[in-house]
């Protein structure tokens, strides 16, 4: 599984997809969707969409991934986790050809996703991508709209080494036809979209900044409204008529309506408690403009991350200024924590090493007085333990 061991659990190939997805009959070609793909924010559009789509009275599928406390948060109907019961008889229907086809984890997840959101006759499914784009599990819809959120530099080792690389590995989940919304403008990566929207015959649309007022914190999110405010701008040139009431009201209510977390989440107020799973250069750099608005006296950090990434870019942003808690999540792709800790100095962070994520949290809940700020991240694995 690549949530717990990385680059030996990838296929870059959809013939196996290709095949689950004729197993189980094709559920995909059933679903209208959104397909959503991007660097950093996807998330929280499939999430912020999916709000406001539910309060437009619609049936709504919603797969994401990882997930945090239970496989079921990645396969949801209107914020309601997939039954146990029927995971089981999922695995229980399919179990000889799955043993025949040998998909991944990602792979049967997908087809899980696809099988429950058919069966189910969902209004409308949001798709988040796994990794990349072209090559995703996900990528065999074809969608109403596809989403791409922005280019930024995470998994190079699969994606490539430029964001024109890895725009294009995004840019994958165009389809003929298929209208585009793209989160972010960049000069390095807005020919690429034109080209291949153009080659496809899909309208592109450029997402412009608008004001939101939404129960999701962290001024990132900003940007995530706009790209999410496009999407139903192209949804209701598609006669899907959603209000600017619904919108309001779903903007408002996303984690009453979805059950979001991770996302700039409040843990406690005495001391202040905050965690965020951005865990890439782009994340991390906009987790730390937050941090950096935020009133304390100290700032605790608990942080930990995975062994398979160059983590220098993400030392590198983070506050000199603060202790630090470092940690290993409980999967085996954990970095360990002493060497996280020797990685740190070279930076100019210091702090001690810890054997869990729960003994860094609760030393760093201790040390903290009423005044400061404790905040958990570096890693989604990390902040699914506090979560």
């Amino acid at each position: 599984m690549y949530q717990r061991i990385g680059k030996a659990a990838y296929k870059a190939d959809l013939s196996n997809t290709v095949a689950l997805c004729e197993l189980l009959g094709n559920p995909q070609n059933e679903l209208k969707c959104i397909h959503i793909a991007g660097t950093n924010g996807k998330g929280s559009v499939a999430h912020i969409l999916a709000s406001i789509l539910q309060t437009a009275g619609l049936k709504v599928g919603l797969y994401t991934s990882p997930h945090y406390r239970d496989f079921r948060e990645r396969v949801r109907i209107n914020g309601k986790m997939i039954s146990e019961e029927d995971v089981v008889e999922f695995v229980e229907l399919y179990k000889d050809g799955f043993e025949e086809i040998k998909p991944s984890f990602f792979e049967m997840t997908a087809g899980l996703a696809f099988y429950h959101f058919a069966n189910k006759k969902v209004d409308i499914a949001i798709l988040e991508v796994g990794m990349g784009g072209r090559l995703d599990s996900t990528n065999v819809v074809t969608p109403l709209v596809s989403v791409i959120t922005n280019i930024g530099y995470d998994h190079m080792e699969f994606l490539g080494e430029t964001l024109e690389k890895i725009a294009v590995e995004k840019a994958g989940i165009i389809k003929k036809g298929a209208p585009v919304v793209i989160g972010e403008s960049k000069a390095e990566t807005d020919h690429i979209f034109k080209n291949i929207a153009s080659e496809n015959g899909s309208k592109l649309f450029f997402a412009e900044q608008r004001d939101a007022d939404s129960d999701l914190k962290g001024d990132y999110q900003k940007k995530n409204f706009s790209t999410a405010l496009k999407a139903i701008d192209v949804l209701n040139s598609l006669d899907y008529n959603i209000s600017g009431y619904q919108i309001e009201q779903g903007l408002k209510n996303v984690t009453i309506n979805t059950h979001f977390i991770g996302r700039w989440q409040q843990l406690s107020e005495s001391p202040l408690t905050i965690c965020d799973a951005g865990h890439n250069e782009d994340g991390m750099r906009m987790v730390v403009a937050q941090i950096r608005k935020m009133p304390n006296k100290n700032l605790h950090f608990v942080f930990g991350t995975v062994n398979d990434k160059n983590i220098d870019s993400v030392l590198e942003l983070l506050p000199k200024n603060a202790t630090y808690y470092f940690c290993r999540a409980n999967i085996p792709r954990a970095l360990d924590a002493e060497e996280l800790t020797h990685k740190a100095e070279k930076f100019g962070l210091y702090g001690d090493a810890y054997s869990s994520v729960k003994h860094a949290f609760d030393k760093a809940q201790r040390n903290a007085k009423s005044e400061d700020l404790v905040f958990v991240g570096g890693s989604s694995f990390v902040v699914a333990e506090v979560v």
